[in-house]
């Protein structure tokens, strides 16, 4: 029966929601920051989030309970060691309830190894996000300044980043520390940091000293509104069913796309055209070829002709390539070589020319706008009598995430890494079984990925990031020829594009500082270090390279420090799928290959957080909300004003105003943090995206008003406790309970174990709430209406029965639900006041070798119990008997099952109960007497 329902976590009761208005109470005791809360004042009668999350986070802080060093990391823990770093979050504004989710995940995985007994250590850090960071910096000099970054100038740009991220940078912190998140702030990092930068620089010198790091010309996803090139996660593929206008920065009118120009180029030395189309007809201008399939019939005429370009002496030869689509109907062009990946490698398997046509910033050689081209062309061919048609056509248009700006594949000469070698490595440490991923139905996109790796563009045309520790030589001697210059296709495009004169690996030489750049030229040369002149590249690194050696770079790697020793490799690496090649197979490889070990030993991928109707979470939809709004609430006035702060447009503003009324008509009400992470992790069912409806969340606020309930009412019974141990004299419902209990902790503790996060909650929501609450509490009512000279016995076996199940249930709950449980841990008299734990958070996590009480013969007896009272009530009710005496008859072959069931009914009725030979015979009319 356990197994199943761990199996099945969708199984959790849900409980009417109070409609009483929400009381709120604060916490008004003066406490200094770090000093422990008051815990003698009597509890508020209900439960209220401000109060209960006051003050104990500080407190935490303080005593160094998130420290591994409240153990030690000096001497071997029997119990081992846990290390988890935090995907760190970007510096740029403030966290959503996606990193929500990855942080009540990560957090309660933390608590529950630290309450273990293990040494753990959850390492903080925040990303700096070079794009990202840099246009939030651009747009606000510009909204306040009216200045670009070219007018400040580089070093004073960065000055302007750095002022900006001292500002707002410690918002995420602050976020960080509302969610509970158990941290080792000591050990926090900013990727751009003097210790991680150093480890960026050591790890780009030693790739690039061993030809893992490269320099090539290659066609890029280039963003001309950022001049920068960006990584495909940074490009949104949008979908088009046909004709569609989308707006483009820079243009005034918007640009039409998702349609199919047709026109004719005419066949030299004959009458004959070749109809071809294209959906960028303004790149035809840098055509250089005609393609067909080798096996179409209709074009095998035309091998060796060629066609002539309409608005030039170009001549275009017609080359056959498997690459084209017969069924496409017409014979596809090679579109510019330099703006298409598939056009690019069929230009290089038929060494056709390679013309760009375009600047950095998406202008002809001309100076004409791309678009504006477009409209320019299009007439030209129809002024020439080679327009052939025009129509609808399904394409995917890639968008800048960041910008969008509609992405070019741009021809560059940029950095990269050789990732074959480690992407195979990568790839066969998880079919070797030494690296878990979980779960493993991810396994197909990991392989996918790494067995046909591409090399990984690193340059990234930025200013703000970690300036690629890269130098162009010039030698001063004329024994030494000059770096060679661009292949001889290319030379026309020198005047437009300098920087091709300096793609020749052999003249690049990387170094901490320039002189120690110097001195690798001069050796290389043969000349003195004088003779060198160096040029320092202007690109910094993409931002996913300091991430990919994030999990060693805090520690001090290169450096052999002692929490290099201790905490690398580390233990889990928990994040969003969405991330599992740009982040994580990049950590796998760049661990490998840099300290020889894997980073870590499991890599556990939650779902995708959506809104409640499936949406992706996103600014201009309104729909993207900060974890502390549901902490504390919000009012719809208030969501509006975070929209006027934002960097949104106003036709975008408008369009996210618009989503949030409809969701959040009364705003949003104050659920507190343990309901927040109690309700994200109820909500993680592995492989599934999460559509995550706010308002739902206030449901387990209720719940933990529940808790609070349970210990107010029944704190006076507590005034002496003894052992945990049973005694031999537990009722039925005492031994049930305890037996519901140890089959929570065992449910609970194999959750935790397999990352079943909602076999976790609603194993601690139903005990709480439909076992200990509706039924226990219930059946043991009349023990205390009783006199104390009544029931002594009983008395004090429920008292112990009681205090082991809320104890016991606080520090199940512990992990999802910090605040609540401690807040309520705090009250409990100790068994052990001498020995026991300073808090919760530090206290034993129950485990099922104290907690071995399941029985499944006592859960059988209450069953039926249950079962007995549902149609005695049912009966009742039917028969409109609620105020009349009624007789029942039970015939069983237990005493005691008959004594739980008048207990737990409470119903005025005559029971009689036949008792079969060889039991205990009782016969009564009312009350059963109780043990």
């Amino acid at each position: 029966m356990e197994a199943k329902k761990k199996t099945q976590p969708s199984t959790e009761k849900k409980a009417k929601p109070e409609k009483k208005e929400l009381e709120v109470i604060s916490y008004s005791v003066p406490t200094a920051p770090g000093e422990k809360k008051d815990v003698i004042s009597p509890l508020p009668d209900s439960y209220s989030p401000q109060y209960v999350e006051a003050a104990w986070y500080p407190w935490w802080e303080k005593q160094g309970f998130f420290k591994p060093e409240y153990g030690s990391i000096s001497d071997p823990n029997p119990h081992g060691i846990f290390m988890m770093c935090i995907p760190p979050p970007n510096v740029t504004g403030s966290l959503h309830l996606g990193h929500a989710l990855t942080n009540a995940i990560q957090d309660s995985l933390t608590r529950w190894h630290r309450m273990r007994g293990e040494t753990t250590l959850w390492n903080p850090g925040c990303d700096h996000a070079g794009i990202a960071t840099q246009v939030v910096v651009e747009k606000k000099l510009m909204r306040e300044r009216g200045m670009s970054r070219h007018d400040l100038g580089r070093e004073n740009f960065i000055q302007e980043v750095w002022q900006w991220k001292n500002e707002k940078g410690d918002r995420i912190y602050h976020q960080l520390k509302k969610l509970g998140s158990s941290l080792d702030w000591d050990r926090a990092c900013f990727t751009m940091d003097p210790k991680l930068s150093y480890a960026v620089q050591e790890a780009f010198i030693r790739m690039h000293d061993e030809g893992v790091i490269y320099r090539s010309k290659r066609l890029v996803n280039w963003s001309c509104t950022l001049n920068s090139a960006i990584s495909d996660i940074e490009v949104d593929k949008k979908e088009l069913t046909g004709r569609t206008l989308l707006p483009v920065p820079g243009y005034k009118e918007k640009v039409e796309f998702g349609v199919l120009v047709s026109f004719a180029y005419k066949v030299d030395g004959s009458d004959e055209e070749v109809i071809v189309a294209t959906t960028r007809i303004e790149t035809m201008l840098g055509d250089t070829a005609v393609a067909v399939h080798p096996d179409d019939s209709r074009y095998q005429h035309l091998k060796g002709k060629i066609v002539l370009h309409p608005f030039c002496d170009r001549k275009l030869p017609i080359v056959f390539d498997d690459f084209v689509d017969m069924s496409f109907g017409t014979v596809t062009i090679t579109t510019p070589l330099t703006h298409d990946h598939n056009d690019y490698e069929v230009g290089e398997r038929h060494n056709l020319a390679f013309i760009n046509i375009l600047d950095e910033n998406g202008l002809l050689i001309n100076g004409m706008k791309r678009f504006e081209a477009r409209k320019a062309v299009l007439q030209a061919l129809k002024d020439r009598g080679q327009f052939i048609e025009i129509k609808d056509n399904a394409m995917v248009v890639p968008v800048c995430s960041r910008s969008k700006d509609i992405v070019e594949p741009l021809l560059k000469p940029q950095w990269y890494v050789d990732c074959k070698d480690m992407g195979k490595q990568a790839a066969d440490a998880v079919r070797e079984g030494r690296l878990k991923i979980i779960p493993d139905l991810h396994l197909k996109t990991w392989f996918n990925w790494l067995d046909n790796i591409r090399d990984w563009c690193i340059s990234r045309q930025l200013w703000w990031g970690h300036r690629i520790p890269a130098y162009f030589i010039t030698v001063s001697d004329a024994a030494v020829k000059p770096g060679e210059l661009c292949p001889r296709f290319f030379l026309h495009l020198l005047f437009f594009f300098p920087f091709l004169q300096d793609m020749d690996g052999h003249y690049w030489v990387s170094g901490k500082s320039s002189e120690e750049a110097r001195e690798k030229a001069a050796k290389r040369f043969n000349v003195s270090a004088d003779k060198i002149t160096l040029r320092q590249d202007e690109d910094v690194l993409d931002t996913w390279f300091s991430s990919g050696i994030f999990p060693f770079s805090i520690f001090g790697w290169p450096n052999e420090t002692q929490d290099l020793n201790v905490f690398y490799p580390g233990t889990l690496l928990e994040t969003g799928h969405d991330i599992l090649f740009f982040w994580v197979a990049r950590m796998v490889m760049m661990g490998l290959k840099l300290t020889g070990k894997l980073p870590f030993k499991e890599v556990y991928l939650h779902a995708v957080v959506r809104d409640a109707h499936g949406r992706k979470m996103s600014k201009s939809l309104g729909n993207v909300i900060d974890p502390l709004d549901v902490i504390t609430g919000i009012s719809l006035e208030g969501l509006h004003a975070l929209l006027m702060d934002s960097n949104l447009d106003p036709l975008e503003v408008e369009k996210a105003k618009q989503g949030q009324t409809s969701d959040y008509p009364n705003g949003i009400p104050e659920c507190g943090t343990d309901a927040l992470r109690f309700a994200l992790c109820a909500y993680t069912s592995q492989g599934r995206d999460i559509n995550l409806d706010v308002n739902r969340i206030l449901g387990y606020r209720h719940f933990c008003n529940k808790l609070w309930n349970a210990e107010f009412c029944l704190l006076n019974l507590f005034l002496f406790v003894q052992s945990p141990q049973l005694c031999g004299e537990e009722s039925v419902s005492d031994r049930w309970i305890l037996s519901r209990l140890s089959a929570a902790v065992g449910v609970c503790d194999a959750g935790f174990k397999s990352y079943e996060f909602p076999t976790i909650t609603t194993a601690i929501y139903n005990f709480w709430l439909y076992e200990l609450c509706d039924v226990y509490l219930e059946s043991v009512k009349p023990v205390f209406s009783k006199s104390e000279e009544d029931g002594t016995v009983q008395r004090l076996v429920c008292r112990q029965t009681l205090y082991t199940c809320l104890e016991v249930g606080l520090r199940l709950v512990s992990p999802v639900m910090p605040f609540v449980s401690e807040e309520l841990y705090q009250r409990l008299p100790r068994r052990r006041p001498q020995s026991d734990p300073p808090s919760i958070c530090v206290t034993p996590y129950p485990d099922t070798e104290e907690f071995c009480w399941h029985s499944a013969e006592v859960d059988r007896d209450m069953e039926f119990v249950m079962t007995v009272i549902k149609t005695i009530r049912s009966l009742r009710s039917d028969y409109n008997m609620n105020k009349t005496k009624a007789d029942c008859k039970i015939t069983d072959t237990s005493l005691i099952i008959t004594k739980a069931i008048y207990s737990l009914s409470r119903l005025e009725i005559t029971i009689q109960a036949f008792v079969q030979p060889g039991c205990d015979s009782h016969t009564t009319g009312g009350s059963p007497s109780l043990p």
